[in-house]
């Protein structure tokens, strides 16, 4: 359970990271800001065309009276509504991710350099990153719709459905959120995707620590886009303990406890041998 609070903790860093880095959250914004535009009008025109769409797709009750037309199709625009909402809510991370690829790439090169050590860069040309990334988001978002449909069907069983499985749902949404956000870090590092998510269950609890409440978060559009900045910035310090990465500070502190301990045993040994020295 130690795992859940260590997850959390690099949520926390990564938020406080960029508040400490304020020129670094304003260039993060701007990704999220772009996809909420987009998305803010796709689901509005979703809104005023929903009702045609619903008329459109049940042609056979033209013939209907009131109100059982109006019951069906009323039905069908809330679900059409309730349908592009939750498309937008999943797939959300992973457009705003592919869109802002160069602004989120090189905040999370600036986090691996302000934590000392080599700054990992993948060395391919833009257009093959956004091939890659566009590439596994969509092999993801596949995995997600499969746990999807099952928790889904899972939710029909009387009171497992209404207890268990949301919780299973967030979980499950919280992995893979977790996921897209270190992919950002782990594709620098030519990390594929099998690996990364090898890695991924190997610290399930962390992930799930970290993910979590930040799909909690994420259901609100506009807190999504001002968590994003610091979500990349946890994820790339949870890749970097993952891929069992220290800190140059990390490092110093290593090396001088070592040398502390070195100089200990030293002085310790002259100390014993002046002791014992019969000639002093």
């Amino acid at each position: 359970m130690r795992d859940l609070g260590v997850g959390f903790k690099y949520l926390v860093q990564g938020q406080k990271w960029v508040g400490r880095h304020g020129r670094w959250f304003g260039f993060g914004l701007l990704p999220g800001l772009v996809t909420l535009v987009l998305y803010a009008g796709a689901l509005v025109g979703l809104g005023y065309g929903a009702d045609d769409l619903a008329a459109w797709a049940t042609p056979f009750a033209d013939d209907w009276t009131s109100p059982w037309i109006d019951i069906l199709r009323g039905t069908l625009t809330a679900l059409v509504v309730a349908l592009g909402l939750f498309l937008a809510v999943i797939t959300f991370t992973a457009v705003t991710l592919l869109v802002g690829q160069p602004f989120y790439e090189s905040l999370s090169e600036e986090v691996d350099r302000s934590e000392g050590g080599e700054v990992p860069e993948s060395g391919l040309p833009l257009w093959r990153e956004l091939w890659i990334s566009a590439r596994d988001s969509l092999r993801v978002l596949l995995r997600v719709a499969f746990y999807g449909i099952l928790l889904f069907a899972c939710g029909f069983i009387p009171v497992v459905g209404q207890t268990v499985v949301p919780v299973v749902g967030f979980c499950v949404s919280g992995f893979f959120l977790t996921e897209e956000l270190a992919a950002v870090a782990l594709q620098r590092r030519g990390v594929e995707l099998k690996e990364r998510l090898r890695l991924l269950r190997g610290r399930r609890l962390a992930v799930l620590g970290f993910g979590v409440p930040l799909t909690l978060a994420f259901l609100v559009p506009f807190v999504a886009v001002l968590l994003m900045p610091g979500a990349v910035a946890g994820a790339t310090l949870m890749a970097r303990d993952l891929r069992g990465e220290t800190s140059g500070d990390d490092r110093d502190g290593d090396d001088r406890e070592v040398g502390s301990r070195d100089g200990a045993r030293l002085l310790s040994s002259d100390g014993g041998r002046e002791a014992h020295d019969p000639t002093r």
